[in-house]
Order: C-alpha cells, then sequence, then structure tokens
C-alpha cells in the first residue's frame, strides 16, 4: 500500500476536530485530505468491540463510499479506575449532541461514586487506514496521565480540557495545538503509520 502526493485520501470521520486534527497531520504528505461530511459520506454504525475494529469499519465504509483511500481513528479515553470506561464509548457519553462538557461531568460523577480523588487514565488512539481494493492496516498509539476536575482550557476537543499527560502540568485543553500534535496519541498513532512506509514523498 502506497499514497503518493497529490493523492486524494479521505479523512472518514464527522467530528471536525478530529478531522483539522488529521488534516494537520497530514500535511507535509502534500496529499488533499477531504473530511467525510464535505463528500456526503454516511457515518457508519460503530459495532465494534475494540478501537481497532471501529477504526477499520470506518475506514473501510469511506473507502468503499468514496472509491479513494480513507483514513479514519477510533479514539477514546479509558480511566483505570473505571474499568476502561468510557473507552470505545468516549463520544457517546457525550449524547446525541456530542456534548463533551456532559461526558467530562459524568466522568467526574461515577468516579465520587467510587470514591476515587486521583485517578489515573490514558488516551487511546487506533488509526486504520484503507483502500477501495481492500487493503487495510492499522496503527495504535497512546499517551498515560491524569484526570483534573474542574475541566481547563479551551483548546482541543472531546476530553482535552480534564486530562494532563504524565510529565506535563497543563491539560490538552492548555497546551497549544502544536504542542498537542507532537506527542498526542494520536500523534503516536500516526508516527507509526508513517514509519510503515505508507506515504511516499
Amino acid at each position: 500500500m502506497r499514497i503518493a502526493p497529490g493523492s486524494e485520501l479521505v479523512v472518514a470521520s464527522h467530528n471536525p476536530g478530529k478531522v483539522r486534527e488529521i488534516c494537520t497531520l497530514l500535511l507535509p504528505f502534500g496529499v488533499i485530505a477531504r473530511g467525510a461530511t464535505e463528500l456526503g459520506l454516511v457515518e457508519p454504525d460503530e459495532t465494534g468491540v475494540t478501537f481497532e475494529e471501529n477504526a477499520l469499519l470506518k475506514a473501510r465504509a469511506a473507502a468503499d463510499g468514496s472509491g479513494r483511500p480513507a483514513i479514519a481513528d477510533d479514539s477514546g479515553l479509558a480511566v483505570d479506575a473505571l474499568d476502561g470506561e468510557p473507552g470505545i464509548y468516549s463520544a457517546r457519553w457525550a449524547g446525541p449532541a456530542k456534548d463533551f462538557r456532559l461526558a467530562m461531568a459524568r466522568v467526574e460523577l461515577e468516579l465520587k461514586k467510587r470514591l476515587v480523588t486521583a485517578a489515573t487514565a490514558r488516551f487511546v488512539c487506533a488509526l486504520a487506514i484503507a483502500t477501495p481494493n481492500g487493503e487495510s492496516k492499522v496503527f495504535v498509539g497512546e499517551v498515560r496521565g491524569r484526570l483534573v476536575f474542574p475541566p481547563r482550557g479551551d483548546k482541543g476537543f472531546g476530553y482535552d480540557p480534564i486530562f494532563i499527560a504524565d510529565g506535563m502540568g497543563e491539560t490538552f485543553g492548555e497546551i497549544a495545538p502544536a504542542t498537542k500534535h507532537a506527542m498526542s496519541h494520536r500523534a503516536r498513532a500516526f508516527e507509526k503509520l508513517i514509519r510503515s512506509g505508507i506515504f511516499s514523498q
């Protein structure tokens, strides 16, 4: 599998923040990245039981629907004290309106129920790339850290305002996007993808 500069690549997500972040990571490779919403692609049901399965499902659906190679990620917050929840259901905890303030409040509530005052967690990203002819690969990255409440910062998206990566003092919602892009779970998955040689320069 090779994707050359100038090729069109579908970013198989309807989440504007995620599309923006993936497009930023793709910039050095000269591909023409287009979001699933822009192409009018339907968002498939995420029926997988792992991040990897859901990422592949989305990438394959976008590749089949567009006739172009597609990249998708399935990512989320796995809280140790909540047995890995919300995990693959991270977006669903935000409800139909994708209100992550509600999702973060629910995480805090669930931790209080368990009398947890210092919660560790990890952000996980499974990044899948698929072609219309059926080829596919998946790369997984993660970053560990701890949770803080109330949420801090208005950068990033999702659960970023409650997550502080190990070795840092600010949440993903407070740090500059460029700093996050350099060390996030998505960046680490992307590093593995780049090392695979799929993007030729």
